[in-house]
């Protein structure tokens, strides 16, 4: 079986709101698996269905091939989650914090202890020593949650926004300690606000509105449905615009013109074949620019476009 989890019109109604509204997602197995999508989108309550912990209205789901309505209690056998908030005792030292959880999933006192320490060195927290959890950084914080979720090796791991309210550093720690974990073979669905994020982790990504999957694919192939790459020109001389559209390599009907910016946009398909060629032209017509550079449309782009949001 290649695919970690699999759901087919997944519905889930809150009196006369759709949350869910015929989702259907495929996640392969060792892959980051991205849910981008607006407040509201139903990113949430397809976790919590996903999780056992919200039955659906309709639709089919697996996850690690087991059914989650007729089997909840072997997919919880294989599942790690790591919700929002840090399900953390902040009183308690991390190495305590870890061996409470190991407890909590039956392990063996001594074996506790010893899957504790796995971690706490696996994570980069084993020089913490018995410091409360309330005097950890952010970063070391979420990075202990992550160790929790991971007390039972799970097949699949579930992140529900897994670095919200983290400063950029503390973001870099998380991501790192995630891509060490796909590395290890565990699959992990993804869910977001921070479209750099998506583009940082995830082999592939859906974008959700409205309850359903609106767009699904790579960050390259989204991003493409936006236009493709293009080459930005900015020039010295705004009078020179006019003159500088005839040299970009596609019609001038397709150059857009932002004259307060001295600014010209054009698609392109060879992309290093574009960027020379327009920067020989340019010196050979005398057109002086400021810069000349290749852009790829970003994720918040894409995001925009799909969800019309936001």
């Amino acid at each position: 079986m290649t695919d970690a989890i699999v759901v087919e019109g997944l519905r889930k109604r809150y009196g006369d709101k759709a949350a869910l509204d015929g989702l259907d997602l495929t996640v392969a197995r060792g892959t980051v698996h991205g849910l981008l999508g607006p407040n509201g989108a139903g990113k949430t309550t397809a976790v919590r269905v996903l999780t056992t912990l919200l039955r659906p209205d309709e639709g089919r789901v697996e996850v690690a091939g087991r059914d989650v309505l007729r089997r909840a209690y072997d997919v919880r056998l294989r599942i790690g989650l790591l919700g929002q908030h840090a399900a953390l005792d902040e009183e308690l030292g991390g190495r305590q914090n870890l061996e409470m959880f190991a407890r909590l999933h039956h392990l063996r006192t001594r074996h506790a202890r010893v899957r504790a320490g796995e971690l706490l060195d696996r994570f980069g927290l084993a020089d913490t020593g018995p410091k409360a959890v309330k005097h950890y950084s952010g970063g070391m914080r979420r990075r202990l949650d992550l160790a929790a979720s991971l007390i039972a090796e799970p097949e699949v791991l579930f992140l529900d926004e897994p670095t919200t309210g983290l400063d950029p550093r503390g973001r870099a720690e998380v991501w790192a300690a995630v891509r060490s974990l796909v590395g290890g073979g565990t699959t992990v669905l993804l869910t977001t606000q921070y479209l750099e994020e998506a583009d940082q982790l995830a082999d592939r990504i859906s974008v959700v509105d409205h309850g359903r999957v609106v767009a699904d694919g790579t960050a390259d192939q989204l991003k493409a449905r936006t236009g493709g790459d293009r080459i930005d020109v900015v020039l010295r001389d705004a009078g020179q615009l006019g003159a500088a559209v005839a040299l970009l390599p596609v019609g001038t009907s397709g150059v857009r013109v932002d004259r307060d910016r001295r600014l010209l946009s054009a698609p392109v398909t060879d992309r290093m074949a574009a960027l020379s060629g327009v920067v020989r032209a340019l010196e050979a017509a005398g057109i002086e620019a400021e810069d000349v550079a290749l852009r790829r449309p970003t994720l918040d782009e894409v995001f925009l476009r799909l969800t019309g949001r936001a």
